[in-house]
């Protein structure tokens, strides 16, 4: 260990180096001249400040700094350990999302800029279908050094998920109850949707009806359609729940809510054929929200999680390796379609 400590003291007085940059570097070092190798265990917290003066929280950072790049792991809270003797390495991080939906797209930018060069990110699509989920997984197990999934609704999941390791693990978009303790940065459908329309209540009560187009086997919660059945009956609003769009079948005097932004663009191409004005011929709710919305046809009123807040928070987990709990807020945004 008296090699590893002259590493390190070797750095010192170095102009700019910190004490942070200085334990991560000579570490690095220590790997590179072969004084440690893969399996060595590390400089003990306590030892690191008998030995240097450094602060707890120096040296507690510097060890998640090199844990994040994959060139040390931590063992059953005994200590840290060489985990790969290439000093180059990045961190491989696996994102299993359902696809590239628009405000997936955000959240994807937003993750991937935030990590950097030191984190390699491949991402997977599952499409919502529970045999590409758990083939996915099971091909990505044991290759990465982080995991970051958007689960689906199915009683096999928790047992497909719990076959990573949790250490590693993080739950984003929606919540799923998969037992033990997790990390999660996910959205809440029921309470936050039924909010929403509640919110709207006044304004819908001045068209004939709602129509919500609700489709069962796509990555649709549930707890939407729960949230509305009960608004629609709380609320006494003449309500039509349908399957899909069919082009052309929009009508004057009634509000349409849908998920689906290709049945948005739909709609919208037929409000503009048949000269319907959006907030008084035709009401239009959206779920999700993206930079189109804001702009086409003078705005879409939508309610939302904040994407971009969720990668932000995502991409903190990842670097900083602290768990976390946390159910992004969902925002009603009221524009000029409804």
């Amino acid at each position: 260990m008296r090699d590893v400590f002259q590493e390190i003291r070797q750095l010192e007085g170095i102009a700019g180096l910190s004490k942070h940059e200085q334990l991560v570097q000579g570490i690095i070092n220590a790997i590179n001249d072969k004084i440690l190798s893969q399996g060595d265990m590390l400089p003990s917290v306590n030892s690191l400040i008998r030995e240097f003066g450094f602060a707890r929280e120096t040296i507690a950072r510097s060890y998640k700094d090199l844990t994040s790049r994959g060139i040390v792991e931590s063992k059953n809270r005994v200590g840290f350990y060489v985990a790969n003797g290439d000093t180059e390495k990045q961190l491989r991080l696996a994102l299993i999302i359902f696809a590239f939906d628009s405000f997936q797209e955000v959240f994807y930018k937003t993750f991937r800029d935030l990590l950097g060069e030191t984190t390699h990110v491949d991402v997977f699509f599952h499409h919502n279908n529970i045999d590409v989920f758990e083939s996915i997984i099971s091909n990505v197990r044991g290759k990465y050094g982080m995991y970051v999934v958007a689960p689906i609704p199915h009683k096999r999941t928790a047992d497909i998920i719990h076959t990573l390791p949790m250490s590693k693990f993080l739950m984003i978009d929606r919540y799923e109850p998969i037992g033990g303790e997790f990390s999660h940065i996910t959205q809440e459908f029921e309470r936050s949707s039924y909010e929403a329309f509640s919110k709207l209540s006044s304004t819908i009560s001045h068209y004939k009806g709602m129509v919500y187009y609700y489709r069962p086997s796509s990555d649709t919660p549930i707890e939407i359609l729960n949230a509305y059945k009960k608004f629609v009956k709380d609320y006494k609003v003449k309500s039509t729940i349908a399957t899909n769009y069919e082009p052309g079948s929009i009508q004057k005097g009634y509000v349409y809510f849908t998920i689906n932004n290709t049945e948005l663009w739909a709609m919208l191409k037929d409000c503009v054929a048949k000269g319907l004005t959006l907030g008084k011929d035709v009401g239009i709710l959206s779920h999700n929200d993206d930079v189109v919305k804001e702009i086409i046809c003078n705005g879409i009123t939508t309610y939302s999680a904040d994407f971009k807040y969720m990668a932000e928070k995502a991409a903190e987990f990842v670097l900083r390796r602290e768990p976390v709990r946390e159910t992004i807020p969902t925002i009603l945004i009221r524009r000029n379609s409804l």
